[in-house]
């Protein structure tokens, strides 16, 4: 496949109609942006050498265009000598290279509009280059959010089963278990002479009050 039918294979793809049918549309848009990218670099690289030909071109006129002038100029001076056969040979000379003069014209014209296609052609490529990248930072982040969300879902679910209710159960009854034999081991101390006397008048209120409630009655 040219690299011209290559390119305009890319360029008129529906990337978004394509990735919807894709299996795995992640593993598909990254193999598009390297086939993008790798035809990209053909592009430019082609571009560079067509630019190169142009510039060797121009050089190659030049030289003919002054052995143009110069056998221009012999045919002018055999002339003026009074050498028409030279003057002939001279004319001779200067169409075979007006000739090359005009090739090389026709040929550059030809390259610099090669040269402009390219430039459209790359231009044309980068803009799909980049709606292939952003179609891809879109395809990752729906990836991660799809991702976390399964994790959180999966999550509930583990966390909302009859077994991890038996164990917050069983942890609860462990730590009862716990407090209990921390009272045992260290028991509550004997109160002081100010708390008995505390709870004797206490225990006397009470009485009182219980007195006269009956009273009432």
């Amino acid at each position: 496949m040219g690299i011209f039918t290559r390119f305009r294979d890319i360029v008129n793809s529906n990337i978004g109609a394509m990735l919807e049918k894709a299996e795995d549309p992640e593993k598909m848009i990254k193999m598009m942006i390297r086939e993008m990218e790798d035809t990209l670099i053909e592009l430019k690289s082609s571009c560079a050498g067509v630019i190169a030909n142009c510039k060797k071109l121009e050089r190659r006129k030049n030289d003919v265009s002054a052995q143009l002038k110069t056998w221009g100029d012999r045919a002018a001076l055999a002339v003026e000598k009074g050498r028409d056969d030279l003057a002939r040979e001279a004319l001779l000379e200067k169409r075979r290279f007006a000739e090359q003069v005009a090739a090389a014209e026709q040929e550059l014209q030809d390259l610099s509009h090669l040269v402009e296609q390219y430039k459209t052609d790359i231009t044309e490529l980068e803009n799909k280059l980049m709606g292939a990248r952003e179609k891809k930072r879109l395809l990752i982040e729906r990836h991660k959010h799809a991702s976390g969300k399964k994790r959180a879902q999966n999550g509930i679910r583990k966390y909302n089963g009859s077994s991890s209710l038996e164990r917050f159960e069983k942890l609860e009854s462990r730590i009862d278990q716990m407090e209990a034999e921390a009272d045992l081991v260290n028991p509550k101390t004997k109160p002081t002479l100010e708390d008995e006397f505390s709870q004797l008048a206490m225990d006397d209120e009470i009485e009182k009050e219980l007195a006269e409630l009956k009273q009432s009655k």
